[in-house]
């Protein structure tokens, strides 16, 4: 999907991170045109949309400083990528991790915009070297990547091709800053980025845990929810560092050789093995049955509290 503001064109409509990102640029005032090849798809979304934004504006968690209503007409469907094109200053693409399809994409974009608009992906994983490779217009390519679900988290990892002119991540960062979200930027491209890159690492020695008989799949999701992530809710680990001594130079020197002693016996990566999947996925569905009704009931009791988590941060965080 295309979205297009004065603002902000995003291809392809249909899916959670298309919907979302509209959303979030009409809560910024911007006009949103939505794209995609196929009708029912921009159909569909905007009445998702509708339904979402009234929900949100009942439960007082709308962003923005405009009504539901006045975002809503701010948002419309565009049968035509040039007409959707036209007159944006952001296109914010959302298509499936598929480099092929996306490069496809970026190359038709690359054939019909100025030297002013600025083209974004929304990918999580793929490379810019490799998403922008021999566009015209690469200084104006990034990657704006989102975390699921975009409405209610408010991080984008901004991402530039070596080529990106350091004007394209300014005007994005602003951009971002603008529609209410947090953006952070990636200095240089690596792999997975780097929220996934702390995910994967988290991921990889639960999971290890797990296989070895340490500790039940059940409660090692207890060391996050209420351990590890009650602090990162507010601070991240370096900031724990520091706040767990007196400064990091302290926490250093006191911690670094414990610290190295543990990691010497992480072992090597997880192949993921059916076996340990089933036994995870058994403890999991005690809790969540695997069923599609279940799985949407559990998700939007997450986006719920995430809903909740945000207003009490900004009411405790300094801004």
């Amino acid at each position: 999907y295309f979205v297009t503001s004065i603002g902000c064109v995003m291809i392809k409509s249909g899916g959670v991170i298309g919907r979302s990102w509209a959303m979030l640029f009409a809560g910024g005032g911007f006009q949103v045109k939505l794209y995609d090849i196929e009708q029912q798809q921009i159909r569909n979304a905007l009445e998702n949309i509708r339904k979402e934004m009234k929900l949100l504006e009942q439960a007082g968690a709308l962003k923005g400083s405009l009504s539901a209503e006045e975002q809503l007409s701010l948002i419309s469907g565009c049968p035509n990528i040039q007409e959707a094109v036209e007159g944006a200053m952001h296109i914010q693409e959302c298509v499936p991790e598929d480099l092929e399809l996306k490069k496809k994409i970026f190359a038709q974009l690359d054939s019909i915009v100025d030297d002013r608009v600025i083209l974004s992906s929304s990918t999580s994983c793929l490379m810019p070297s490799k998403l922008f490779a021999g566009l015209v217009h690469v200084k104006q390519c990034i990657v704006a990547h989102p975390v699921n679900p975009p409405y209610y988290i408010p991080l984008i990892e901004l991402v530039p091709h070596p080529e990106t002119a350091p004007t394209t991540v300014d005007r994005t960062h602003a951009l971002m800053k603008k529609i209410g979200q947090c953006p952070m930027r990636v200095q240089k491209e690596v792999a997975g980025f780097v929220l996934n890159r702390l995910q994967y690492a988290v991921i990889s020695e639960a999971w290890r845990l797990v296989e070895e008989g340490i500790v039940s799949p059940s409660d090692l999701d207890l060391v996050m929810t209420e351990g590890l992530g009650m602090r990162y809710a507010f601070i991240g680990p370096l900031e724990t560092m520091h706040l767990n001594a007196e400064g990091m130079l302290s926490y250093c020197d006191r911690y670094s050789e414990g610290m190295k002693h543990v990691l010497k016996t992480f072992g090597p990566i997880p192949e993921f093995s059916r076996a340990t999947a089933e036994k995870v996925n058994q403890d999991m569905c005690v809790k969540v049955p695997d069923d599609p009704e279940h799985l949407a009931a559990r998700r939007q009791w997450r986006d719920e509290c995430l809903m909740r988590l945000a207003k009490l941060k900004s009411q405790v965080q300094p801004q």
